[in-house]
């Protein structure tokens, strides 16, 4: 069963079966402090399933991922995010589950921010870590 949480202008939506512990007053001031107040952003969670076949759809990568991120509008946007994945992928970046939660959400953000992987996206997502301490 779907669990769904809506604050101003973001929504998260579980599509899991399992609890992401997702701080969802700490996701929406992030969200908050990359995009603005007005922008509407869904935070779908999905399993390693879903999001392969988002991949597979939108990107044309036959493989499951841990983020995924989509501009609607310019002011709206969809960021899917795979727990399961997460999980697995933490101890590579060095950090614990929660926290590596956090940091691929401002990655995904600084994507929908209009950022391509560079150094000055990398730049933009620092900023925005080290204020909410990822």
């Amino acid at each position: 069963m779907a669990k769904s949480v809506n604050k101003k202008n973001f929504e998260i939506l579980n599509k899991t079966k399992t609890n992401s512990s997702i701080d969802e007053l700490v996701f929406a001031d992030v969200k908050s402090a990359v995009l603005g107040n007005d922008y509407e952003l869904s935070l779908v969670i999905v399993g390693k399933n879903e999001i392969r076949r988002l991949n597979k759809s939108y990107r044309n990568v036959d493989e499951a991922t841990d983020i995924l991120s989509f501009t609607v509008s310019g002011k709206e946007g969809e960021i899917f995010l795979c727990p399961e994945i997460a999980l697995k992928e933490a101890p590579r970046f060095g950090r614990n589950y929660d926290n590596f939660m956090k940091f691929l959400f401002i990655h995904g953000l600084t994507h929908l921010k209009g950022f391509e992987h560079s150094s000055k996206m990398e730049s933009e997502e620092k900023k925005t870590r080290k204020k909410f301490r990822v």
